[in-house]
């Protein structure tokens, strides 16, 4: 039917016919799988793992002061003849870069849990940046390195979504 509530009927011909087929109004789609797409599950922003992590090794074991973040965890003899050490700050960014990688991956579903995400992820970046501003025990580079964590993780998922959702919509 056509927009106008109109039938539309084309004439067909058969090879040796001199009137015109009917076509039939009834269209027959092939049986097979639905394209339902699935919606993963609400899943809160994974950088409140090492925003929280931060905050409890910063106060339990650092006593409040930036500093401990420096010490060194362990050390590795290399076969070079150095020695790499790992300190307690650098663990912290690995899981820091860990989580950043499955929040973009996150990123790109769409639909309506994905935009409670991004707020979410908007709100954590904001207390981040209020924490660093106004906590001593956030004043560090590893914390500061967090937050612009944070940060790419909102441009990222908000910029992610936008195109993804452009593609998700046809103009005629």
């Amino acid at each position: 039917m056509r927009a106008g509530g109109a039938a539309c009927t084309l004439p067909l011909f058969a090879d040796n016919q001199k009137e015109p087929l009917e076509m039939s109004e009834t269209v027959i789609l092939p049986g097979g799988r639905s394209t339902v797409r699935r919606r993963g599950p609400f899943i809160p922003p994974l950088l409140v793992i090492p925003f929280v992590l931060y905050n409890l090794l910063a106060f339990a074991m650092f006593g409040g002061l930036p500093g401990g973040w420096s010490s060194q965890l362990f050390s590795i003899h290399m076969v070079s003849g150095t020695d790499w050490s790992l300190t307690w700050g650098d663990l912290m960014l690995l899981i820091g870069i860990i989580c950043l990688f499955f929040e973009v991956l996150k990123s790109t579903n769409t639909g309506r849990s994905s935009l409670i995400e991004h707020m979410l992820s908007t709100v954590l970046f904001i207390v981040f940046l209020v924490e660093f501003i106004l906590v001593g025990a956030a004043a560090s580079s590893t914390f500061f390195l967090l937050m612009a964590m944070s940060f790419v993780d909102v441009v990222a998922g908000f910029s992610i979504s936008i195109t993804g959702a452009g593609r998700d919509v046809t103009m005629e």
